[in-house]
This record gives C-alpha cells, structure tokens and sequence, in this order.
C-alpha cells in the first residue's frame, strides 16, 4: 500500500465511486414504468424497491447489476491500479458502496449498499458472504422482511470471515483480519444507512416483501 502513488488512489478511488454510482435500479425502473422509484415504497433504488415498483425480473436485473458493481471495481482495484493488499481492496469497496448509496447522478439519494457490498465481499471473502447470504435467506423465509434478513447478513459477516477465513482455514490473523475490519466499517455504514429500517423494525411497521406502501401502524395481531 505505501508504494501506490496518491494519484493512483485518487483514480482508484474516485472510479470505484463513479461506477458504484451507476443507478441501476433508478433506470431500470424507469425505463418500465416511467417512473422514479424513490417516489415510492422505501425510497431507495435497491433492487427490493424495484420489485415494488416494476416488478420481480426488474428487481433480480437491478440487484445482479448492483452486485457486479461490487465485484467489478475489487476487479479493477487488482487489475488496473495493483492494489493487492485487502486492505487497500477495502477502501475501494467503501468508495463504490459509498457511490451507491450517494450517486452523484441522482442529487445523493441512491440505495442501501447492501447489493454493491455483497459484490465486494464476494470478491474479498466469498466463503463468509455465501454464509451471510445464507442467514439473509434464513431471516427472509421466517420474516419476509428484506431488510432485517440484510440486517442480520451484515452483522453475520464478520463472524463469517473468522471461521471461514481464518479458524476454518488455518490461516493466520495478518491474512484475514484486515478483510475482517473492512467487514465491520462497511457493515457500519450500512447499518446506518438503515436506520429509518430500523426505526420502522422497531415500530412494527417496516415493509414486508411484495408490499408498496409504509405503514403507520403495526399489522393486526403483532
């Protein structure tokens, strides 16, 4: 990491924003109802937004796309720019999961991140973000609510890397735990990116999947 010239970062790091940016939900949507999804339901351009408003095969076109974008700039991190440390391969996760959720393009209101960091962390750690994967399909089938299956993913994450990465694998700290300490501040800002979900969680009136309005009061019987 010291010998990456600061230029180098500066690209490095203002391309993975630009590209994590990219509004894939927000043109999807549009492109099959005319409409700005961030009108309706949580007001992000995540994929669970999308299927609200356009429907199931928009939503699973916008969360591939935002899961390449994650993997695409860990691509080019390596590739292009010779960042091979995790930890440098870190910030430029941040930076693209950053430009999801702030897009330059949309006057900052973009989505939750969760996609992009999926993407990014298939690229650093895939064994531990198919086993959040794994917690996020567990909580959903049980919940039916994306948001707290994300939520519980995130926490889940680090956990993940421990075990997979290195108790599991027998690999020594100085290998897994910067990847490890990226976890944890990704999965912070994520969290706090969710924190009008976690208002709502707590409420008992967060959105469960297929529905399109908010509600203001918690479901009968709950």
């Amino acid at each position: 990491m010291a010998t990456v010239p600061l230029a180098t970062w500066f690209v490095a790091l203002t391309l993975a924003y630009l590209i994590g940016g990219l509004p894939s939900g927000f043109l999807i949507a549009k492109a099959v109802t005319g409409e700005d999804v961030r009108a309706s339901g949580s007001g992000s351009t995540g994929a669970t937004n999308v299927v609200r408003k356009a429907g199931l095969a928009a939503g699973l076109a916008t969360y591939i796309l935002d899961v390449s974008k994650g993997m695409l700039v860990l691509w080019l991190a390596v590739r292009w720019f010779g960042l091979s440390a995790s930890t440098a391969q870190g910030a430029v996760g941040l930076a693209a999961i950053l430009g999801h959720m702030f897009p330059v393009y949309l006057g900052f209101r973009g989505g939750k991140g969760v996609a992009t960091g999926v993407g990014v962390f298939l690229m650093l750690s895939p064994w531990a973000t198919l086993l959040s994967l794994g917690v996020w399909v567990v909580a959903f089938a049980l919940t039916r609510t994306v948001s707290l299956g994300s939520l519980l993913g995130v926490v889940a994450l680090p956990f993940g890397i421990w075990s997979c990465d290195g108790w599991w694998a027998g690999r020594p700290p100085a290998v897994w735990l910067p990847t490890l300490v990226w976890s944890v501040v990704i999965g912070l800002v994520i969290v706090a990116r969710h924190r009008e979900n976690l208002q709502r969680l707590y409420r008992g009136t967060e959105l469960t999947f297929g529905e399109t309005r908010l509600r203001s009061t918690p479901p009968q019987g709950s």
